[in-house]
């Protein structure tokens, strides 16, 4: 599961993408507007909503690969959540982790696998929803 969250500005105009991916063909994309946030709020939102579609799908194992370092470490215990904003959402994403036996989490650069589908995916929501200045 690849996901990106993105805002213009931060906080600005925001959304989040989420592509699955079994055995490299995309079975599922996720994508949503989310209104004024930051950027790790916009992050937080395409994990939970891929963790969510994971589950949906019903499987069992699955990868989370992200371009936020932050996130990753935060999902794998490297960093603590300090932000109290975004504290709600890390719980929600644990939590909803935890209903997945197997999984990992893990980051690459912006470049890398799906992310630019992503990525587009999430800029063309932002495109279609945000306010034109």
């Amino acid at each position: 599961m690849y996901t990106d969250g993105g805002s213009r500005g931060n906080p600005g105009p925001s959304a989040y993408a989420a592509v699955v991916v079994r055995d490299g063909e995309v079975v599922r994309t996720c994508t949503e507007y989310l209104g004024i946030h930051t950027n790790n709020y916009a992050e937080y939102r395409g994990l939970i909503a891929g963790i969510s579609a994971v589950i949906e799908l019903g499987y069992q194992e699955a990868e989370f690969v992200m371009d936020s370092q932050l996130v990753i470490r935060q999902m794998t215990g490297v960093y603590r959540v300090k932000n109290p904003d975004m504290k709600a959402l890390y719980e929600d994403a644990v939590a909803l982790a935890t209903l997945i036996p197997s999984k990992t989490f893990r980051n690459v650069r912006r470049s890398e696998e799906f992310i630019p589908l992503a990525d587009a995916t999430l800029n063309r929501t932002l495109d279609a929803n945000a306010p034109h200045r």
